[in-house]
């Protein structure tokens, strides 16, 4: 594994299933900077990329809580771009779990979370990471990126899922916003449609498109799709891509 002594790499939001594949596939080449609410959410990932030859930093922050982003990132740039490092990915990979209930039996505190989880928690992100991808603009290996994960729910509302698709759609917003104005300074900004279900411990049970191979999304293969947004030449740069399962209906 030869990873990079100039620049690392973001990935707020890891578990499982999308955040440590993007996680893994990135320490390929960066160091990797994990950031979750909770610690058990990075800590077996950080030991996994150690132990495939590579550097990685776990730290527990609430992506909504502005003095819990702040406090991490004082904590990544003394670490890393205290040793001169520069950034070259921001992946936000952030998503309150949804409230799936009819819109009647929804509290107030369902769209806060909704909203805090995927919007606000961007908003903080953006705003501590394209600093720090501005300046790496004129020596990053590839353009300095900011990736966002996004669902079915941030092009479609659906039954049930009226709060998740509220902060979904403000997140996609906020994401083509930042694109149009940072594009133009060498910064990619990509939003990412995540239309399946994505195969991990948690929906290994889960019977989706008639229970046909690959009825699931792979995260390995949604990591190299991200891999490939941060690789784009700037003549050609993607600002939204759709992943989906071969048989998903859409």
């Amino acid at each position: 594994m030869a990873v990079s002594k100039s620049f690392y790499a973001i990935v707020a939001g890891t578990g499982a299933g999308t955040g440590r594949s993007v996680a893994l596939r990135f320490a390929k080449s960066y160091p990797v900077v994990l950031l979750a609410r909770n610690p058990s959410n990075y800590e077996d990932i950080v030991s996994e990329i150690k132990q495939q030859g590579g550097e990685a930093l776990g730290i527990s922050a609430d992506m909504s809580d502005p003095a819990a982003i702040a406090s991490a990132f004082e904590n990544i740039k003394s670490e890393y771009e205290g040793r001169g490092l520069g950034l070259a990915a921001a992946v936000y990979n952030v998503g309150a779990r949804p409230a799936i209930k009819p819109f009647l039996e929804l509290a107030p505190s369902d769209l806060d979370a909704s909203l805090d989880g995927n919007v606000r928690g961007l908003f903080h992100f953006a705003q501590a990471t394209l600093p720090s991808l501005l300046a790496s603009v004129p020596t990053s290996p590839h353009p300095p990126t900011l990736l966002v994960t996004g669902a079915t729910s941030s092009v479609r509302g659906s039954t049930r899922f009226s709060v998740f698709a509220a902060g979904k759609f403000a997140a996609r917003a906020l994401g083509q916003s930042l694109a149009r104005e940072f594009g133009p300074q060498g910064v990619h900004v990509a939003h990412v449609i995540v239309d399946g279900l994505i195969d991990m411990p948690l929906t290994r049970e889960y019977v989706v498109n008639e229970g046909r191979e690959d009825g699931k999304i792979n995260p390995d293969a949604i990591a190299e799709s991200y891999w490939h947004l941060h690789t784009q030449h700037r003549s050609s740069f993607t600002q939204e891509l759709d992943l989906r399962p071969y048989v998903e209906k859409f």
